[in-house]
């Protein structure tokens, strides 16, 4: 029987150095270049979330790589997780715009998210079965 491989994180973390520094790039020319028309306002939404994605990733990768060490998760799990973090923020922009955020509201976000990824982590998990 052989042992099972650690999945490979090097094209993440290429992947999530690009995406951050070209977010971020972007985020800074949209901003300080475009008046706030609706192109631009959705462009910035998707320059914010790919640059949030990117800068969460290896924080992602260190928490999963300390605390997830018996059960390492591909790398498909990490881009979803820092994309739950990028779109958590562009939600929180989008709603700071009218003033709609509040501290309780950002926390019941943040909770859903960490909810909603629990259990797809637990759906994935219960559908693998070992062949014995």
């Amino acid at each position: 029987m052989s042992e099972p491989r650690e999945p490979e994180y090097g094209g993440l973390i290429a992947a999530a150095i690009l995406m951050a520094a070209g977010g971020w790039l972007g985020v800074w020319l949209v901003v300080t270049y475009t008046l706030p028309t609706v192109g631009p306002r959705w462009l910035f939404f998707f320059l914010l979330t790919v640059a949030v994605t990117g800068t969460a990733l290896p924080g992602i990768w260190l928490l999963h790589r300390r605390f997830g060490a018996s059960n390492p998760a591909p790398s498909g799990v990490l881009l979803r997780e820092g994309l739950w973090a990028g779109l958590l923020v562009a939600l929180c922009v989008w709603l700071q715009i009218n003033r709609s955020l509040t501290v309780a509201l950002g926390f019941l976000l943040t909770a859903s998210l960490f909810a909603f990824e629990w259990l797809l982590r637990l759906f994935e998990r219960s559908g693998r079965r070992s062949v014995r």
